[in-house]
This record gives structure tokens, sequence and C-alpha cells, in this order.
């Protein structure tokens, strides 16, 4: 028997240091913000799936049993439905009713924290036990990568579900351990600025930087850049050599962080985000002059740090603000909250 209603919420992330880590099994430090997905599941007779998209004035209808693809984000409500059904979860038909504060295509996660409310409601409304954080991950990374096009690893996802009040987490892809960090800004502020210019990871260059990493670790010989070395690049042509680089300087970073933040060193961890974004830039080639300008425009008012956040080619960019410096017109406060939850 379906529930009589339920009722999911999953948040967006901000990644402090990690981009482009997660699918080369390297490491990440993000946390969820208070933004995200909400997702009402009602049910209905039959085997239909009804998902209403309230804020775009959007519905899609599907058969349960068959889901079929289709674009936008009817690819992440028929995804979750087919992948949560091969994972051996019976689900139940039912009225799905979307909306969300995170903003779409601004490299908070947006399509995570979809995937993410999707799965917990069907999952609510089926009476389902839910899979374990790394396993419910897995599912909706597959909604992503099979039906959505974009082949992203499981940061934010893990992200979404993992997120805790007033840390971030250290997020280790190849155990997929996660570590809680104490996010202890004190007066410092963290804040995001739109660039402007809107990204979507299946259209951009994500899958083209992935395949290029998966080259990477193919001519040297390894399983993935997680075990790639400095001594190791000069055996890969450009722009490879670059790509190899940049993962394996960002681990380096998503370390250094951690032990900034447990030494309440803010100004060490604004100096890494100018290193990250600068290897983003130049080494892995994500930025876009919309983004430079945003990064330029928090540097100016007085960030101890900036960066481009997510996959890149767009987006959101964040900066950290110290006590003194006044946060600029445009930017929002962002601070970590808790994890994916059914609240009703």
């Amino acid at each position: 028997m379906a529930a009589e209603r339920a009722v999911a919420f999953a948040p967006g992330r901000v990644n402090l240091v990690g981009e482009h880590t997660d699918y080369n099994l390297g490491l990440a430090l993000p946390f969820a913000i208070t933004a995200g997905v909400t997702v009402v599941a009602t049910p209905a007779s039959g085997r239909r799936i009804v998902a209403v998209a309230t804020d775009l004035g959007e519905e899609d209808q599907f058969d349960l049993d068959e889901p079929q693809p289709a674009p936008g984000w009817r690819a992440f409500v028929r995804g979750v439905a087919a992948e949560l059904g091969r994972s051996g979860i019976a689900l139940e038909a039912g009225r799905l009713e979307i909306t969300g504060t995170v903003p779409r295509g601004a490299g908070l996660a947006s399509s995570a924290a979809l995937e993410v409310a999707l799965s917990l409601a069907l999952l609510g409304l089926a009476r389902a036990e839910p899979p374990g954080h790394a396993e419910l991950a897995r599912i909706c990374s597959r909604a992503e990568n099979r039906w959505a096009g974009a082949q992203t690893g499981l940061l934010d996802q893990l992200a979404s579900l993992s997120g805790e009040p007033g840390a971030a987490v250290r997020i280790d892809f190849r155990s997929l351990e996660i570590r809680p960090v104490p996010l202890r800004l004190g007066e410092w502020r963290l804040v995001t600025l739109d660039s402007g210019e809107r990204h979507a990871n299946a259209a951009s260059g994500y899958n083209r930087r992935r395949a290029e990493c998966a080259e990477a670790s193919r001519i040297l010989g390894i399983e993935s850049l997680r075990d790639a070395t400095v001594g190791m690049l000069d055996r890969l042509p450009s722009p490879l050599r670059e790509r190899a680089e940049h993962v394996v300087s960002e681990n380096a970073r998503v370390n250094a962080a951690v032990e900034a933040l447990r030494g309440s060193d803010l100004a060490a961890l604004g100096r890494l985000l100018d290193d990250s974004h600068a290897s983003l830039r130049d080494l892995y080639d994500v930025s876009t002059p919309a983004v430079e300008a945003a990064v330029e425009w928090l540097l100016e008012a007085g960030a101890a740090g900036a960066r481009v956040l997510g996959g890149g080619f767009g987006g959101h960019v964040l900066g950290l603000m110290p006590p003194e410096a006044e946060v600029p017109i445009g930017a929002l406060e962002v601070r970590p909250g808790p994890g994916a939850r059914l609240v009703d």
C-alpha cells in the first residue's frame, strides 16, 4: 500500500575545494546549503507517474514500468524512477509536485538535489527502506549519466545526502569515506555570485574532460588519476598533462583546506580558493570570460579568495569574505545545512 503522502527535501551544495576530482576517485570538500528541491508525492491509481514542475508550469506523464527517454527536467524524473526500479525497488504510481529554491545551471548541484529529492519521495510513497547514502548516490548518478547524458561522478549526490549543519564533509571517492569538518567561519562569510552564464553539464565540455582523464589514466597505466604523481605527468601529451596536473594538485588542496579549517586559518583557505580557480582556468580550461569577470568582482570587493563552482563553463562563483569586507551587490551568503531527508 502506498503512503498517503511523502514530502522530501534535498539541498544543493557548495564545494569549497575539490572540483572534477570525484570521477577520478579523488577528494572533495563540499557542504550542503539551505536552498534545494522539494518533492511532494501523493498516490495515484494505475501504474503512471504524473510529475509537475511547479516553477516551470510544466507537466510530464509516463508509465512507471516502461519509462521512455525525454529531454530537460523530465529526463531526471524518468531516470530516477527507472533506476530505482532496476535496483529492485517496487515503486507505486503517484503524482509528484516539484518545487525548488536552488538556481538551475548555477554550479550549485540543482540536478543532484532534484534526483535525491525524487528518490526519497518515491521511496517514501512506496514505504520502501532507502538504501545507504552511497548506494542511493549511485542510483541517482546513473539516472544523470544514462538519462540526462551528463557523465558526472558522485560528488553532488553524496554532498546532498550527507550534509551536516555547521560542517563541510571531506569525501574520499575511492573508499567513499565521509568525514565532517567543522566550518567555523566566525565573522568571515562565504558568498556566491552569479556569473550570468548558465551551464549544463551534458552540453558543456564536462563529458570531454572526463574522457580526457580516462585517456590520461590509460596512458599512465593506472586505475584513475587518483594514483597519478607529479613525476608521471611528463609522460602525457597536452592537454592530458594539464588535466592530470589539475587533479593531482586539487586533491592536495582538499587536504590543505581541511588543515586550514582545523587551524582556523581562513586566510590560507582563501589562498587555496584562488589556487583552485587558477588550476581550473589554466589547466582544466573550464572558465569563461563571464566567470572571470565574476571572480574579479569578488576579489575587488575584498574577497580573500574566489573560484568557479561546479563543473565550470558558467554558473556561480564562490568567494570568501573577511570580516572587514562588504558583501558585494548581487552576492548571496551561503551557510552549511542538513542533508536530504523526508520532511513529512
